[in-house]
């Protein structure tokens, strides 16, 4: 039997039917046996309770229902009421996420899960119409084109949320304390660029939005290009993960191997015994030991959260920001047939030192609330140079129209962003005057 583990901050629809967690080749296994506390003669008797109310409103019910539906739908229904992130796809369903794990499918962009009945935007993806509309961490979904989404299951409101490609689909959203506000939003066929980078002087950036098969490559080349760029000057590197729900897990760990030289990377633990994985890393460190500083956020879920947490336990990076989202648990999807698959939660996902993040999220190093930076408006400022017979420094250079630092802020509005700049270079800056 084939199948692959996520390891996704949530269900993703495509809107997002994103990859929840993390991917890897999985194994068949024997059926876990029959609990002591029941016996097969209990499970038949149970069985045949399912079969019997099937009749009933298949016989009954005020409007005639398809067996394929209400079957599909009972399944469903097991599935969701183990944990959120355990699901039934269809056939459609299921080619979809096959789709968006190679980095394109067709939707709003925004990776949610379910929270008390209502779903929960977990991030939007960038340049997609969820992310351009303003849709933000930690929204709920309470109407979808003036339905109430309350007592419908994740996998419906996926489904009412997609659509052909330009239309448009009226999204109710309730933002904390605010009164609910509504949002018109067009269909789009989603791209995902997982690597984002650009060099800002000396140090790089790469922005990583969701782990997809083509991650680990983008990052390697972008790191490549960068460095050349920059050459000697280069003086290390800040991943961004905020925001970023998760993905495929052998993605998660070939980045996470991408920095470090040796050491765990990331365990996972099942039912049984013989289901627990190791995974370490591979000599090869791309930044050869320069400084690297991730920043993390309430949105950076599953793969993200195993990233940060292999990196923080070994030592390799500063973490900053603010606490993770804390989805510590592993996906397996098996096909069912050609019939569709279930997306079943099979293990939990331990870092290097052994912590199950699960409902916990990872604590940054250093905690960094985002802000809006402000420019302070001051009175003239007199120095030195202004006083009346100040004497002359023969040393002194022609002034030049702004300096390096000014020059090399990255986005001034992105108050976590900035930080992280000054803390690699504050890093950066000690390693060298100690050496």
């Amino acid at each position: 039997m084939f199948a692959r583990k996520l390891a996704a901050a949530t269900l993703a629809t495509a809107l997002t039917v994103l990859p929840a967690a993390v991917m890897t080749g999985a194994r068949a296994q024997a059926p876990a046996q029959t609990p002591a506390t029941g016996g097969a003669s209990e499970t038949y008797r149970l069985l045949n309770l399912f079969g019997e109310i099937f009749e009933i409103v298949r016989s009954d019910y005020v409007e005639e229902v398809q067996d394929r539906k209400l079957i599909e739908d009972a399944i469903n229904g097991m599935l969701t009421a183990l944990d959120p992130h355990s699901s039934f796809l269809n056939a459609r369903s299921y080619r979809d996420m096959q789709v968006q794990t190679r980095g394109e499918f067709g939707g709003l962009g925004i990776e949610v899960t379910m929270e008390n009945g209502l779903v929960k935007v977990v991030s939007p993806i960038d340049d997609t119409p969820a992310a351009r509309a303003g849709l933000k961490p930690n929204d709920f979904i309470v109407q979808l084109d003036g339905e109430a989404v309350l007592g419908l299951t994740l996998q419906e409101a996926v489904e009412k949320m997609r659509g052909p490609v330009n239309s448009a689909i009226k999204v109710t959203i309730r933002r904390g304390d605010q009164p609910p506000f509504d949002v018109t939003l067009n269909r789009a066929v989603i791209r995902i660029q997982s690597v984002r980078s650009r060099l800002e002087g000396d140090i790089g950036y790469v922005r990583i939005t969701s782990f997809t098969e083509q991650t680990d490559s983008g990052l390697r080349d972008a790191v490549t290009k960068m460095r050349e760029q920059a050459g000697n000057k280069f003086k290390g590197l800040v991943l961004d993960l905020r925001n970023n729900p998760g993905g495929l897990l052998d993605q998660a760990i070939a980045v996470s191997d991408a920095f470090l030289e040796r050491g765990e990377i990331v365990s996972t633990r099942g039912r049984r015994q013989d289901d627990a994985q190791r995974f370490n890393a591979r000599a090869g460190d791309v930044l050869n030991g320069l400084p690297l500083v991730v920043i993390i956020n309430g949105g950076s879920a599953s793969a993200s959260e195993i990233v940060a947490g292999a990196l923080q336990d070994q030592r390799r990076a500063i973490l900053l920001g603010t606490r993770s989202f804390g989805k510590g648990s592993v996906q397996t999807i098996r096909p069912i047939g050609n019939q569709g698959a279930i997306r079943l939660t099979t293990a939990r996902y331990y870092t290097p030192s052994g912590r199950s993040i699960q409902a916990q999220g990872i604590d940054p190093d250093i905690v960094v609330e985002q802000a809006r930076i402000e420019v302070t408006q001051q009175g003239p400022q007199r120095r030195e140079a202004d006083l009346r017979g100040a004497l002359r420094n023969e040393q002194a250079r022609p002034a030049q129209p702004g300096t390096a630092e000014a020059e090399n802020q990255p986005e001034a509005q992105d108050y976590q962003l900035a930080r992280a700049f000054d803390l690699l270079r504050g890093v950066a800056l000690y390693i060298q005057r100690n050496n």
